[in-house]
């Protein structure tokens, strides 16, 4: 199987929302997406399409961030969600997705990207608690990370706050 990395479209709503229910076990994820776009805050989704059937394999979304580094603000975003079809995990569709998404958000200027997740995994992408720490962030922790885009440099200063879209509250709610 091969699998097209594209740019979700309207088009696409309806079969991202039923990957994210079928993916996790609550509908925050579905409601994080749907809230992030709603409220300007969505930066990129890219979805990854078998391209023998044309049934969607995964998707990926990017949403920006309020970041400081010595008080001046940071091209930043958060990733979250991602999600891979249970009849097409463990064929690299994550890694394909991070790795697409990763390289678009460069070119585009981003300086930093941030993930909640295990570091083990994302850790495979360039992703370490090390870039996130000293950041103000509800999320500090182990398990925050970010990865530097711009030829793996860290704006220089002092590390200031580091917070999500506002979407990202809700998510506690739904739980």
């Amino acid at each position: 199987m091969s699998y097209a990395i594209r740019a979700a479209t309207g088009g696409d709503v309806a079969a991202i929302e039923a990957l994210l229910a079928a993916a996790f076990p609550k509908a925050a994820e579905a409601g994080l997406v749907r809230r992030l776009c709603i409220d300007g805050d969505m930066v990129l989704t890219l979805v990854a399409d078998d391209e023998d059937t044309g049934a969607l394999a995964g998707m990926i979304a990017f949403s920006r961030m309020t970041v400081e580094v010595d008080g001046k603000p940071v091209a930043a975003v958060a990733l979250a969600p991602i999600a891979t079809a249970a009849a097409h995990r463990g064929r690299g569709i994550t890694d394909l997705l991070i790795r697409t998404g990763l390289r678009d958000l460069r070119s585009a200027g981003v300086a930093l990207c941030f993930v909640l997740g295990e570091p083990d995994f994302y850790g495979r992408h360039g992703f370490s608690a090390d870039w996130a720490k000293g950041f103000q962030s509800p999320y500090a922790g182990d398990h925050l990370m970010a990865v530097p885009l711009q030829d793996g440099k860290m704006p220089c200063g002092v590390r200031g706050v580091a917070a999500h879209a506002d979407a990202f509250a809700s998510l506690g709610e739904h739980a």
